[in-house]
């Protein structure tokens, strides 16, 4: 029979490694994303870094970053050290498209991921749902054009929700298999949020 004391210790001992194990959980699941990704053939949808606000100010004007919704410093700060965790895990980004949105433009620049191409189908329709059934079709369109090689998508809330059922915080990286087939069905492979997000 055990002691008060020995009992106590297995119990204690019981814990530290659920605990341990609870620790590592996360990080073993991100370090699976980070795989699949070197492997190619997958794309990380990003949603712009942060940007104090929501949707778009009166007097938008696409082209003009003076009447947008633009990055925080911290935003800045945030673009950067998703472009760095990226190239940390030694993922290899074959080519990086974003929205034209001033917010989305200079989250993919600061990436630092190699030039960013301008993709109007990732375009917010926040402000218009009538766009979101072709922005989407056409980027899933696109996406199924891509094969084996590894891309990013800098793009909005609204765009990442209709691809993927996903509501994800600003920065937040959704990755997803590149689609085969007639569906266009995306998979989604995992999320890795490096913090700041909101």
């Amino acid at each position: 029979m055990l002691s008060s004391s020995n009992a106590a210790r297995i119990l204690l001992a019981s814990l530290a490694v659920l605990l341990w194990s609870a620790a590592l959980g996360p990080l073993h699941a991100q370090e699976a994303v980070w795989q699949r990704l070197r492997e190619g053939g997958h794309a990380i949808l990003i949603r712009h870094a942060l940007a104090p606000g929501a949707g778009d100010p009166p007097g938008f004007v696409l082209g003009d970053c003076s009447t947008q919704r633009n990055l925080s410093e911290e935003g800045r700060a945030q673009a950067r050290r998703i472009g760095a965790a990226i190239r940390n895990a030694g993922v290899k980004v074959d080519r990086v498209l974003s929205s034209r949105w001033c917010r989305a433009s200079e989250t993919a620049a600061l990436l630092g991921l190699g030039p960013a191409e301008p993709f109007a189908p990732l375009d917010s329709f926040f402000a218009d749902s009538t766009q979101g059934a072709q922005r989407t079709a056409e980027t899933r369109a696109l996406l199924k054009t891509l094969g084996a090689r590894t891309v990013v998508l800098v793009t909005h809330q609204v765009n990442i929700t209709a691809l993927t059922g996903i509501y994800p915080a600003s920065g937040e990286m959704i990755v997803v298999k590149i689609p085969r087939g007639a569906s266009g069905r995306l998979e989604v492979v995992g999320r890795v949020d490096v913090g700041g997000g909101e």
